[in-house]
């Protein structure tokens, strides 16, 4: 287990270095991009050969909700404007990506994250399921990934290396920030804010508790009847400090994340596209 999250985490680090650092690719190296839709933020990621980190591009944007797409001309504008600063950067054009949805999207649903980026510009090959994505990066053969973004909560169980059971609940990262801004009464953009401000992590964790136990409850009860040893926590969502503990000490079962869950999926999608 400790050996998968080094692994996963020297992964993480290098895509981190070519967040602003990028990494040229060869003239004719084959170019994979992975393009994830969240409910808070819009990440496209590129990777070369032998999946080199080259260059990570994203953008706040609220034109997803509950893992569906509510603003399809907002969310295409935000995929070509960032298909565009990948292709800037690189000096290279971009014509094919893979994209994720929620375990258990419906085909009509599905479509919509294909039209948008397709509407952008890029070929989609490959649909995958958040969680599986980031199983990707993580390489488990046992357990079950939690992926806990803005809207959805995605929950994928493997054994042996196969997923056999996969669910996605509609809640995430907005509920904490309801929760945060009623508490300090504050706008919600405000509260969302306060969210990613690691330094105030340890004050507001007591605030978002019981948020978190109820997703730790929904886990719990998707998870019951099969025999998990561990549980590994990814999405944008978990980079609140210490929620890990919260769920370990609710499910009694070891939890574990990598040092930047945001990141995890993203990368994941990128590794499950064909190669340009």
């Amino acid at each position: 287990m400790a050996e998968k999250l080094q692994s996963a985490n020297e992964k993480i680090r290098a895509l981190e270095s070519v967040e602003r650092n990028t990494s040229l690719p060869e003239k004719n190296e084959k170019i994979k991009v992975g393009v994830d839709l969240g409910t808070a933020y819009i990440v496209l990621v590129a990777l070369g050969e032998n999946n080199r980190p080259l260059a990570v591009e994203m953008q706040y944007a609220q034109v997803v909700r509950d893992g569906l797409v509510v603003d399809f001309v907002g969310a295409r504008q935000i995929v070509v404007k960032l298909k565009d600063k990948l292709e800037e950067r690189l000096g290279r054009e971009l014509h094919h990506a893979a994209i994720a949805v929620p375990p258990g999207t419906q085909e009509a649903d599905c479509k919509s994250h294909k039209y948008v980026v397709e509407g952008a510009g890029l070929d989609v090959i490959e649909i995958l399921d958040e969680p599986t994505a980031a199983n990707g990066v993580l390489g488990i053969l046992s357990g079950a990934i939690v992926d806990i973004g803005g809207g959805t909560t995605g929950i994928s169980v493997l054994q042996e290396g196969k997923v056999v059971y996969v669910a996605d609940e509609a809640t995430g990262g907005v509920h904490l920030s309801l929760v945060l801004a009623g508490h300090y009464k504050i706008p919600y953009e405000e509260a969302e804010n306060l969210k990613k401000d690691k330094e105030r992590h340890q004050e507001i964790l007591p605030v978002v508790r019981p948020v978190l136990e109820k997703m730790a409850s929904i886990v719990k009860r998707h998870v019951s009847g099969y025999a998990i040893d561990n549980i590994y926590l990814v999405g944008g969502t978990c980079c609140l400090t210490g929620m890990e503990k919260v769920f370990q000490d609710y499910l009694s079962i070891p939890v574990h994340k990598p040092q930047n869950p945001f990141l995890v999926t993203p990368l994941g999608i990128a590794l499950g596209s064909g190669e340009q």
